[in-house]
This record gives C-alpha cells, structure tokens and sequence, in this order.
C-alpha cells in the first residue's frame, strides 16, 4: 500500500464570516515537566540539535542559549488532537533543518483518527502532514521502545516507520510525502500485553530501525539496516541489500523484546537492550545482547543476567558514547524499589559499573549526586525509609542518551521530569556527578481543574498524575505540589467566592494503598496548607466538590460509580448523604447565597436551597443528555452558564430554573469568569468553543452577545479545554488546561478596542520554476493597518479548498504535486489579530511531464465498465509511454461528483476526500515501453458519474 500527502496542516480555510479575533501571548505557568518523556533524540551531525517526544504533550526542540525547551505543536487543534501523542521523533542527519514525527495517541477507537506523518524544512517551525492508513500509539503500551522512525544517514530522502498493530515496516524515497508498505518484511510483530484489553490488547508491532552507515556513500542508499521487532523469538531482523531482501538474525537470542537497538560503528558492534515486556510500566527479566556485524557473532554482555537471581528488571535506555567507541550506558527497565539503575562500560559490555551500589543494606553508595533546585517538587513530598531516596533517580528511563558531541553530557526522561548532566566522565575517574532537571520549557501535565480566587494567589491548579499547586507566581516553578493528602490526581477545585482564603479540592488514589487518607481535603489560607477530614467508604474517585460561598459547608459528588452525593457541615469532619439528586452528578455552588448549591445529571438541572441537604429537579428542558460543564458567576445570584458540548452554550438568570441557548455558539466545552471590561460591570466570559466554524478560545464583554477569538491557529494546544478560567483581577487575562502541554495563560497584546480591520487583497499569484512535482507562486504584498503577519496558500479542490501552506514573505514554493495536471491556487493574508483578508485571484497552471528517470513516462486511461443505479464499475489501464522501461507507476485523479470506491484490485489505493491515488501493485509496476497493465474498481455514485481528469506518474 501507499499513500500521498496532504498539505500543511495547522491553517484554516479563509472564513465566510468569522468571529473578530484580539491578539493575545501565550505562556506556560511554570510547573516543569510532569508527564513522561518516552524519547529523546540527538542530531548526529549538529551540535546541541536535541528534540524529545512526549507521550500526549507533542514535542519539543532545545536552545542551548537559554537551556529551554521549545514546543513544536502547539497548532495541532481540538479536532486531530491525537496529532500530540508522538510515536517517535527523527532529526536528519544530512540536512540537520529536516525533523520528522511519527503522530498519533492511540491505536485503538479512543481516537478517532489514523496516525500521520509530520515532516519540517525548519527544525519544527512549520509543519506539512502525510495521512497515514492506520493509527499511530504514542500513549500506547510499548512507547518507549523505538526509535520507530528514521532516516538514512548516506540518502536521506528514504525514511522507514516501524508500525504497530500488525501493519509491519514503512518506508517513504522522497523525504516523507509518500510511503508505501515494505511488503516483503517478514514480521509484523506479536506481542500483546493482555490480549482482549481495550488499553493493554494490541500488537506493539516492529518498534525501532537502526541503519548501518558503513554500508552506504553519500546519496547512495544505505545497505544494511537493523530493525527490532516486538517478538521474543524472533525480535531482530537485517538487510544487507538495501532493502531488496530481510533475514531474521541467525543466532539471535530468544525469549525477550529488544527494546533498542543502537550500533557502534567504529567498533563494529550492535547492542540490543531486551525485557520481557513492552514496556513502559513493567518489565521484570531482560538482557543486553553484542552483535559483531562481522562476524555474526553473539555475546551476552548483560550486566546482571536474565538467568541471575538479583535479575529483577529488564533493560532499555540504551546509549553508546561516539566521542569514545566502547563506552556505553544502559538502564533497567523497571526498577521500581529502591530505584533505577544505570549500568556503564567502557569495553564494549565486557565489564560494567553501576550507577549506585549497595553497601551495608539497606545503606547504598552513589557515583551521583542530584540537584532538583529547578523543579523542587519532584520529591514528591516525600521521606522514604532507606535503601529508598527522595528524589528517585528515575523510572520508566526508555531513553537515556549520550550527546554524540560531548561525553560529559547526557540527558534520560522519567515518569515526570528530563534528567541530565554535564560531567558524566567523572563516573569513570572515581569523583561523582551531578544530576539536575533539563526540563523548563518542557510542560507535559494534564490540567483538571483550575481556580483564580480574588485575593491571594493568582491561580490554583487541579492536575493529572501530580495532583496541583498553588501558583503564587506564574513564571516560577512551585517548591511543593499538594500534600496532606497527596493525590495522584486533583479532579475537582473551588473557593468560597466571599471567603476565599478557604478551599477545598477532591481527587484520585488507590484507597486501598492509604487507608488512611481522604480524597477530599480542606485549605483556609488560599491553598498553601491543606489538611484533610473523614469521608464515606469505598471511595477511590475525587469527583466534584463545591465550597458554600462563605466557606461554612461543602457538597462533594465522588467519581466512583454509583457513589451518592454528600454534604458536610465544617470541614468533613461528617458527612451526610443528600436527597433528590442523582448520583455521580456534577456540583457547583452559588457565588452569592451560602445555602444555594446546584447539580446536573442526564440532562437535568437541580438546586438546593438548603446547603445540600435536599435538591429539586428543576423544570428547565432542552440541556444535553450529559458531558455539560456549568459555573456560576460570581456576585450575582442564580447567574449559571451552561457548556453542553455540541449543544451549544446555555445561560439562566433564575438558578436554573430555566435556561436560554446563546445564539451563534455551535459548540461549547468549557466557560469561565474574569474581571470586566473596562466600562462593563458584568465579567467577561470565556468560552472553549466553536463559533463560526472555528474552535478556539473565546471572550465575551457583553454577556455573550458577540465574542472575540484570543487564540490563534499556532496556539489549539490538541484537545485543551478540561479546565478553564478568566483571572478576577487581570481583565483579558485566560487560563487554559490542556491534555499534556500544562496550563497556559494569555494576555491581550495591545490592549484597546479589538483590530477587525482585514488585510487587502494579495496581489494575483505568478507561478514559476514549474517542474512535474512543484513550482514557485510569487505575489504583490497586501496592505493593513497593524501589519501583515503571514500569508495562507490554498489550493482550488470543488467544495472544500485545501490548505498549501503558509509564508510570512510574498513567495511560496509548491512541493508533492502530480507531473501533467493543472492547479489553481490563490492567497489570503494575515495580520496579527487573525483578521484573513479577501482571497487573491487564482492562478492555474500546468506541472510539466513526470517520469520514472530519463526517458520514463506513463498514461492512464479511465473507463466505466459497467453501470447500474447507484454503483458501478470502472477500469483504469496504464501504458508506458517513454522511452525506457519503468519500476512503478501512480495513477490520480478526483472525483467531482461525489463518487466513492468501495474496493479496488490490481493496485494500492489511497483515498482523501475526493481525490484518489492508485499506485502499482508488487506485481504489475514493472513496464517496459509500450506495455500495459490494469486495475478494476467497484464504486458508488448519486446524481450523475462523470469520467475525471486522470493523471499517470511513472517511477
């Protein structure tokens, strides 16, 4: 099978009539990390070129000027945002300005859509897609094995994907626009953690490619290439040939997963790193295995091996110093208690020496020393009895690299934080090295909740995996996340709106590992200490909790199923169960009447007029069935606005006793309060959304008559919007929480009456350099009062354009396009508001002929074999038509009537919207000149089933 590109992704189609937008800056609240960061990826030829993936936060690219992190993704939006989980991540070798990921989260139905290929010309600043036929899992079991993705070091144009869930080895010959199966790869992988599990039942599939760099010259193929694949009998496969031909490894150990594969080349060896498992949460047996390329030798070179009692873990994170052939690092995968451990050689794994040893137990010695100072929090509040230290050293450490420039620096992801150093060599010579966090810049958490009291601290954060803080100042790291109790998860937040120095949060851990604690726990100094109360049995969920707007009481929903609201009079000292409103319903308290709380569950709205004693289902209508978020409005009784999701946006003035929809808001995920306008008394609103056709972040001055876009198509942030907020004493100023890439706060830029003011129309494209694959458009600037910021190229495509990319000058150059076809594209400027001006005049032109090299060339002919009402029959025959016999052939075309394929034999098919692409089968892409082949087709049609435009392509 193979595929085409699509274009760069990111942009949005020239609106009919759009919200206004305001212009704003985005910037993280500083946290540090807090997710685990399965990859990290050194440029072998440029110095300090480093890129890490993360699992559902996208990713990212180092300054060494400021030792910061720089996000890659945050375009990706709400409706691809499985674009953020990245499979893995490959930094060209040839030309270091070239990176590519692999993107996708999930492989089974949790996303709905199918992986892609991302590919940058600029280390990550822009980006163009290549659809992939099936999905990607960078938050799936096995991540961390890898690297998946990669690109031959001597032809850099070829890169191979090694695919999970059985659809075997990848490869792309033109710098990943188009990739095709290798169909004649021998294995797809057969490892399933739990087979039948929703999470846990996939195949992992081939996990990483290793090229042999030896075997090729520059800008000739490489010849020898190691892939690693997830099946303990059979986990390393190799061609010598390029390709032509794959052999699994004769000799090869068995009964484990090879987890890496990285080979020294002065030296002439691979290394695999192997575990029982895929990873990356278990792992209890496993080996490090040395290949000699020449030879074909095997040697077990395992630092503790699998066959030893004290062999408890496995082994990923594997590194070979290139400054140094010989010495290597590798880490256990997993070591839970007391802690990771790193094993290095300096004689090619014939010896090694552990990064701590034990002494005396449970006393240990450590050739490391650790610096947290950055990202205090990373104790995790606590004081472990030996042989146990806080902070860890690590966990689920798949990547840990040796930087290929300098020995004394090294990098490794854990569960929650990058660790590095900068003096690695002083392991070697008896002294001890520092660890510190290489994190900032880098925000992978996943925000629950979030709150902005009047007073005290700016922000209170609810999160995932590392429960919250209070945030007394965005720009710095916390010291401490919530303790007294910790949780693992905050899922619930609030204040009391006229006492708000008390708060109340409520979250997620296993009840059974601390009997003792609560999930509901208590603040009365604006969250910098917490202390906790009783609370039902059986509860391991947080759910919601709502605080009275005094403070005086509290009503909290547990989130395990089927678990009854309750309401405490004090700080959870009782609890009483309440009446009249379902279980599991989420809460929310007035912000004006201490007495007054509110509940909703399957569509209906209930109060209670008593401190949650008893609740009445209101006679409101029309809500959504469930996924509503609803919030009442500070400082004035009753004032409720409901997000229902597709349902739109929902407001009532009488505490829900009825409810008005808001016109021109198709979509709502989430609402918020701040401070007023200047002039306005009413707060401003903002709102997660879908106005006009656009999802974005919006803001309202006028109770949600009008809104004003504040973010923009580089700041979607994936699938954001589980917690939302204005700031009380900031007007203009939004908190998001996003699904991995942390909180992030915007500011208006200018401040002043919103820009709506478009830019003029570009000037009339002129299309040059016109070859069978691309061309240059070039076009008169456009005018605006604040500026133009950049340029969106479009391509004409019947009822849906399609974006080409985006320019911040006046020229553009077309890339992917098929050999004999006409085009029309036309432009749209931007200024920094978002305001899109009227699209340019089109320009059409005509790519020159392809072919398959000197002399190659191809036709295609297009004929409806047979037709009936609703379906038909077609048949497409191909003729070389050159000079000189061809290897393949791509056939194209799009339909212009709705028309759509329902199978196809005799070639490799690829649909994207209307357009079709067909390329060769294994069997009939060879053609000498003047032979032809077929493919037949079965399709559907409606009104009418004219014959396309088709396109042939050889080579």
């Amino acid at each position: 099978m193979a595929l085409a590109a699509s274009f760069l992704v990111g942009l949005k189609a020239p609106p009919g009539s759009a919200a206004a937008s305001e212009p704003y800056t985005f910037r993280n609240v500083q946290i540090g990390g807090g997710g685990f960061v399965p990859g990290i990826v050194f440029n072998q030829t440029q110095k300090d070129l480093i890129y890490a993936r993360t699992d559902i936060g996208g990713a990212y690219r180092w300054n060494q000027a400021t030792q910061t992190w720089i996000p890659l993704l945050d375009w990706v939006g709400y409706d691809d945002w499985g674009l953020n989980g990245v499979a893995s991540i490959a930094t060209d070798p040839v030309d270091p300005n070239k990176v590519y990921v692999a993107a996708g989260m999930y492989t089974n139905s949790w996303d709905p859509n199918n992986g892609a290929i991302l590919r940058s010309a600029d280390k990550g600043a822009t980006w163009q897609k290549t659809a992939l036929p099936f999905k990607l899992g960078g938050n799936m079991p096995g991540r961390g094995m890898g690297e998946r993705l990669a690109i031959d070091p001597n032809k850099n144009g070829v890169l191979y994907l090694a695919a999970p869930s059985g659809n075997g080895l990848w490869r792309s010959t033109d710098s990943g626009v188009t990739w095709a199966k290798v169909a004649n790869f021998p294995n797809v992988g057969n490892y399933i953690a739990s087979p039948g599990d929703a999470y846990l039942g996939d195949n992992q599939g081939v996990v990483w490619v290793t090229f042999d760099k030896r075997t090729g010259t520059s800008g000739n193929a490489t010849q020898t290439i190691y892939v690693g694949v997830a099946d303990k009998n059979n986990t390393v496969y190799r061609t010598t040939n390029g390709g032509t031909t794959w052999e699994r490894i004769a000799g090869q150990p068995t009964g484990y997963i090879a987890h890496k594969g990285v080979l020294d080349t002065t030296n002439g060896y691979l290394f695999i790193a192997t575990s029982d498992t895929g990873g990356p949460y278990d792992g209890g047996k496993g080996d490090v295995w040395r290949y000699a390329t020449a030879t074909g030798a095997w040697t077990q070179v395992s630092p503790v091996p699998s066959s030893s009692a004290d062999d408890y873990f496995g082994y990923s994170g594997l590194s070979v110093d290139r400054q140094h052939p010989g010495t290597l690092m590798v880490a256990t995968q997993v070591s839970w208690w007391p802690d990771v451990i790193f094993f290095r050689s300096t004689d090619s794994g014939a010896t090694w020496t552990r990064v701590w040893d034990f002494t005396s137990y449970p006393n240990r010695s450590f050739r490391y020393k650790m610096d947290i100072s950055a990202t205090p929090w990373l104790t995790f509040g606590s004081n472990p009895s030996p042989p146990e230290t806080s902070p860890k050293l690590g966990w689920m450490t798949e990547s840990l690299e040796i930087d290929p420039f300098d020995s004394n620096r090294m990098m490794y992801g854990t569960g929650a934080t990058i660790y590095g150093t900068t003096d690695l060599t002083k392991w070697d010579t008896g002294g001890q090295f520092t660890i510190k966090p290489m994190i900032i810049g880098l925000e992978e958490t996943a925000a629950l909740d979030l709150i902005s009291p009047p007073t005290g601290a700016p922000l209170i954060s609810g999160l995932g995996d590392i429960g919250g803080f209070r945030h007394d100042d965005l720009t710095k790291v916390p010291a401490m996340m919530f303790t007294q109790p910790v949780f693992t998860s905050t899922t619930s937040l609030d204040y009391a709106e006229t006492n708000p120095a008390v708060m109340v949060r409520a979250g997620n851990f296993t009840d059974s590992d601390r009997p003792g604690d609560s999930h509901v726990a208590f603040s009365t100094d604006g969250g910098s200490n917490w202390f906790q109360g009783t609370e039902p049995g059986g509860v391991n969920n947080g759910g919601t909790v709502a605080a009275a707007a005094d403070g005086s009481r509290f009503v909290w929903a547990p989130g395990d199923s089927g678990a009854p609201v309750v309401y405490s009079v004090g700080y959870g000292n009782t609890w009483t169960q309440a009446s009249g409103v379902p279980a599991n319903a989420v809460i929310e308290s007035d912000r004006v009447n201490r007495n007054k709380f509110y509940a909703y569950s399957g569509g209906g709205f209930y109060v209670s007029t008593n401190g949650g004693a008893t609740f009445t289902r209101t006679a409101a209508t029309g809500l959504p069935a469930s996924g509503a978020r609803f919030k009442a409005l500070p400082g004035a009784e009753g004032d409720i606005w409901l997000a229902g999701g597709t349902a739109g946006l929902w407001h009532s003035t009488n505490s829900g006793a009825s409810f008005t929809k808001v016109a021109g808001v198709a979509e709502a995920n989430n609402v918020g309060f701040g401070k007023a306008a200047p002039g306005k008394t009413y707060q401003a609103l903002y709102l997660i959304g879908r106005i006009d056709g656009v999802h974005g972040v919006y803001r309202s001055d006028d109770t949600g008559a009008a809104w004003v876009r504040v973010n923009d198509n580089q700041h979607q942030y994936g699938n954001f919007g589980e917690a939302l907020t204005g700031d009380p004493r900031i007007y203009g100023r939004v908190y998001i929480g996003t699904n991995g890439r942390g909180v992030v706060y915007g500011d208006r830029t200018g401040g002043g009456t919103p820009d709506t003011t478009a830019p003029s129309r570009p000037g009339t494209p002129a299309a040059s350099a016109i070859t069978a694959s691309g061309a240059t458009l070039t076009w008169a600037a456009s005018t605006d009062n604040v500026g133009v910021t950049g340029y969106d190229v479009y391509r004409e495509a019947g009822a849906t354009d399609v974006p080409a990319g985006s320019a911040t000058g006046t020229s553009f150059a077309l890339t992917g396009l098929s050999a004999s076809t006409s085009y029309t594209f036309y432009v749209v400027a931007r200024d920094a508001a978002g305001n899109s001006s009227a699209a340019s005049t089109p320009v059409t032109f005509t790519t020159t002929a392809g072919g398959g090299g000197p002399g190659g060339g191809c036709s295609a002919t297009y004929t409806v074999t047979n037709s009936w009402q609703g379906g038909f029959q077609g048949d497409v025959s191909v003729k070389n038509t050159g000079t000189s016999a061809i290897t393949g052939w791509t056939v194209k075309w799009t339909f212009t009537a709705g028309q759509t394929i329902t199978q196809l034999w005799s070639g490799v098919l690829t649909v994207s919207g209307a357009d079709v692409t067909v390329k060769n089968a294994s069997y009939n892409g060879a053609l000498a000149t003047g032979a032809s082949t077929s493919f037949g087709f079965g399709g559907t049609w409606t009104s009418s089933n004219p014959v396309p435009t088709v396109t042939c392509t050889a080579g």
